[in-house]
């Protein structure tokens, strides 16, 4: 898996953007998806198309849309076909483009063809829809950042659909940065004995304080927090924040995130309050798969090797 950081304003905080994808571990996962969708097999294709058939085929874009998926396309259909790509990830994509031109395996193609087109579709959902954030008019250093809600086992899948629509992705793992809340507070007894042991117990991890109303602003200043979460406020209320935040020396270097139900229409407003970063919930949740089509040639199949 290979990993592009970013350092932002503070000089702790850093996001990741996954740009590629380990082939041996898109390979297992796509193995796991096709075993789950056929574990006997797909014995239609298996009845009714020779093994010897070798065949040509496309994938279509059926409507205008942002790809994702050069990365799943060429680890899973290289052991079976001659594959041609037309386009590449986050190319911008008007109805009708070709995608990509496959020779090989009519069977294998066959098989694989729904699982693969149904990922394709939902990345590239993604994938346009965090566009429609980052293209939002914003200083060059500000970030949109994926919140950390995933389909159960797509993660990285996610995060690289985030990537390729420009985006980032705020927290890939509970590593870092770490994050304190209300209950993370309660349980250490207080804000400053949470702060120490987060200090003490990882002096190389930035801390973010989560803050929900202006009455806790005061208390990244105490901390001298190195970012802040400003959850579920107005576009008003963060700006109130920002403004105190910015006031003092400390504030200066503090990176400033917000996260709520910020849509396309309202982050241009809580971009001019000087935040840092927007970490949107829908990003991969409020996605809508894009129309992608698996088409062959009507030509009769050439019988025999592929080449």
């Amino acid at each position: 898996m290979s990993v592009k950081n970013t350092v932002s304003p503070s000089k702790w905080i850093k996001f990741d953007r996954m740009l590629s994808l380990d082939g041996e571990w898109v390979r297992s996962k796509l193995l796991r998806f096709f075993n789950e969708g056929g574990p006997f097999g797909d014995l239609n294709t298996r009845s009714f198309i020779p093994p010897e058939d070798v065949g040509d085929g496309k994938i279509i874009a059926e409507e205008a849309c942002v790809f994702a998926g050069t990365e799943i396309l060429k680890h899973c259909l290289n052991d079976i076909t001659r594959l041609d790509f037309s386009i590449s990830d986050g190319d911008t994509l008007a109805p009708g483009t070709t995608i990509a031109s496959l020779h090989g395996s009519v069977r294998d193609m066959q098989t694989r063809r729904k699982i693969i087109l149904n990922l394709l579709r939902r990345l590239s959902g993604i994938a346009t829809n965090v566009r429609k954030y980052a293209e939002v008019d914003a200083p060059k250093e500000f970030m949109i950042l994926n919140a950390r809600k995933a389909s159960s086992g797509s993660s990285k899948l996610e995060d690289y659909a985030v990537s390729v629509g420009g985006g980032y992705s705020r927290r890939m793992n509970l590593s870092k940065p770490i994050l304190l809340g209300e209950e993370h507070i309660a349980a250490a007894g207080g804000l400053r004995n949470a702060e120490a042991f987060s200090r003490s117990a990882h002096p190389e991890v930035p801390i973010q304080l989560k803050i929900s109303s202006f009455e806790q602003i005061e208390a990244a200043l105490e901390i001298e927090t190195d970012a802040v979460l400003l959850s579920d406020m107005t576009s008003k209320e963060v700006g109130e924040c920002v403004s105190f935040l910015r006031s003092f020396p400390i504030g200066e270097s503090i990176f400033v995130e917000v996260s709520g139900a910020i849509t396309v229409t309202t982050l241009k407003d809580y971009i001019r309050t000087g935040i840092n970063a927007a970490s949107i919930r829908g990003l991969t949740t409020s996605d809508k798969s894009v129309n992608l089509k698996w088409t062959e040639d009507e030509a009769p199949r050439t019988v025999g090797k592929s080449d």
